[in-house]
């Protein structure tokens, strides 16, 4: 006798990585919040691979060169689509701000055959600096760090996003709307 839990494992659920990227304080993680409570209550697997969290713990002892940075992109593009792949939608709120570390992520998901939106969170500095969530631009312009992603060290902006989210010209729920209906757009949701 087959109970309806199992019947409900068996069901195949397809899996994405939604790669959000923009400069520090662009909205990125509270945007991925926000939608992964809607597609969590939607019925949907979610995880959210917040930046800060896997510096702290997949990622300890790497610093911010350019190759550092590299290396963090590609171990969370590694984890991302090996969740994906088994019927998760993940959500990386990550600035990456090369774009040859996000086109190699974005290779190994089309080499699995698993599913990989790019979403750039389009907020201009000004903005993230006086949003500073973590006091990043403060201390760059104190002189007390250097390197501080779209300041004083790079970041290439996608070219060509799946979807380019102005979050500073409109509300969380509406940002986290827009990327849901292109997810349900893309077969994914």
């Amino acid at each position: 006798m087959t109970t309806d839990q199992e019947i409900s494992m068996s069901v195949t659920e397809t899996g994405a990585t939604v790669w959000l990227t923009g400069l520090p304080s662009a909205g990125k993680t509270t945007i991925a919040y926000e939608l992964a409570g809607r597609l969590r209550s939607d019925g949907h697997r979610v995880e959210v691979l917040d930046g800060d969290e896997i510096r702290e713990f997949l990622s300890a002892g790497l610093g911010f060169s350019r190759e550092d940075r590299h290396t963090n992109v590609q171990r969370i593009g590694f984890v991302a689509e090996l969740l994906a792949a088994n019927g998760v939608k993940v959500l990386v709120p990550v600035i990456a701000p090369y774009a040859d570390s996000r086109d190699a992520v974005r290779k190994r998901h089309g080499a699995e055959g698993t599913a990989y939106l790019e979403v750039h969170v389009a907020t201009p500095v000004e903005v993230c600096s006086a949003r500073d969530v973590k006091g990043l631009y403060a201390k760059q312009a104190a002189g007390e760090i250097s390197g501080l992603t779209g300041v004083d060290d790079p970041y290439e902006a996608p070219e060509s996003p799946d979807l380019r989210i102005e979050s500073h010209q409109q509300t969380v729920q509406e940002s986290a709307a827009a990327l849901r209906a292109l997810l349900t757009e893309r077969g994914l949701a």
